[in-house]
């Protein structure tokens, strides 16, 4: 979308997962799992990241975290467990994970894929199974795993700007911006419906200084016109809507 040019002063298939096995089921892993070596669990468990069985993979990955922690595949398996538990749907495993890694390991060659990891984590738990199977926007649901999710691919692009995950992190980020500029919009909409224009103005004015390359820009400048215009604030009305005009010339806001 086309920036926005400015003429008014800043005033007043959801990822439904297996998670694995039932209980008894995986307590016989763990009990056969105990009698393996560290690289026969590894094998185990790639064995069951290849045929798609992350829960699997990851009750072996887990179990050879515990049982090996510095053993010379720790590293690699702490990868492979993220991966693995974001796989089965397992996010808060996987933040932890990822965190440990993080942590544990900031210069490690993989690191960038960890905070990449991270992001795509806090995307997934931004989802409403709810809101995919039933073609519901929600755009009103609490954002706060979106905003870390877009701090975490920040971080990448920032820290490792050659990382072959860093070109996927920007595309993402473009989403989530337009998410939170709906977000802010949804506020907008319930602050005009109850009438308390100077909060629905204000949410406008923050599309535009935060998000105006999103598709939400034409109405944040329509509520500003209207919130102004109830306000009687007949200066700022004007300045949004000469924006508005010059920018969106086909809203039916414009007489």
């Amino acid at each position: 979308m086309k920036s926005i040019r400015l003429v008014m002063p800043l005033v007043v298939g959801v990822m439904i997962s297996v998670t694995g096995c039932s209980s008894s089921d995986d307590s016989e892993q763990r009990a056969a799992l105990a009698n393996m070596g560290s690289q026969q669990m590894y094998d185990n468990a790639k064995r069951n990241m290849q045929n798609g069985n992350f829960g699997a993979a990851s009750t072996a990955l887990s179990e050879l975290d515990s049982r090996y922690p510095f053993g010379p595949l720790s590293n690699q398996v702490q990868l492979d467990l993220i991966y693995s538990y974001y796989k089965s749907g397992k996010i808060d495993e996987t933040l932890a994970t990822i965190d440990r890694f993080i942590r544990l390991n900031p210069n490690h060659s993989d690191v960038d894929y960890a905070f990449y990891m991270r992001g795509l984590t806090n995307m997934e738990a931004d989802a409403n199974m709810f809101q995919q199977l039933m073609q519901i926007d929600r755009a009103d649901r609490d954002p706060s795993k979106s905003r870390e999710a877009f701090t975490d691919f920040r971080r990448l692009i920032q820290q490792y700007p050659d990382s072959k995950y860093a070109a996927d992190a920007k595309k993402r980020m473009v989403f989530i911006k337009e998410r939170l500029a709906k977000y802010e919009i949804a506020i907008a909409r319930f602050y005009m419906r109850r009438e308390a224009f100077v909060a629905a103005a204000n949410r406008g004015r923050y599309v535009l200084e935060n998000y105006s390359n999103t598709d939400q820009v034409q109405e944040a400048l329509e509520i500003m016109v209207s919130s102004y215009d109830q306000l009687g604030l007949t200066e700022l009305k004007e300045n949004a809507m000469q924006t508005l005009r010059l920018n969106f010339p086909d809203s039916d806001f414009i007489s």
